[in-house]
């Protein structure tokens, strides 16, 4: 049974989204997700800068198993990666909402309206 925290929203493809109080959001891999990896030896980020559109490929992760793209769930630019998770992968494995990913600035906080909550997401892994 994977994890889902309430207070966050998901994306079809397995990121989750937490609102900061500025308009940025965190990303991150869902516990489905890196259950679904593995391992994971490598995480490929976006650059700081990086104008990104919602659904748009931005970064990779890679496990023992398999490589995944992982999409920006909300359009924005990229302000800040996690550059503890690229030196060391296995902390998203330990601790998968405690390690985000990158953080965008949003242009339009609304598109969260696009995205699940914890229960449909929930019925999304279901499916």
């Amino acid at each position: 049974m994977s994890d889902i925290p309430e207070n966050l929203k998901y994306a079809a493809t397995h990121e989750w989204v937490n609102v900061q109080d500025n308009q940025s959001v965190q990303v991150g891999i869902s516990d489905f997700a890196q259950q679904e990896l593995g391992d994971l030896v490598y995480i490929e980020l976006p650059k700081i800068g990086r104008k990104l559109s919602a659904g748009e490929q931005c970064a990779v992760v890679e496990s023992v198993k398999t490589a995944s793209d992982l999409y920006c769930p909300l359009s924005g630019v990229v302000v800040a990666v996690n550059q503890a998770v690229v030196d060391e992968p296995a902390l998203v494995n330990e601790a998968v909402y405690a390690s985000w990913l990158f953080t965008v600035q949003a242009d339009n906080l609304a598109e969260l309206e696009s995205l699940m909550d914890a229960k449909a997401y929930q019925q999304h892994i279901d499916e």
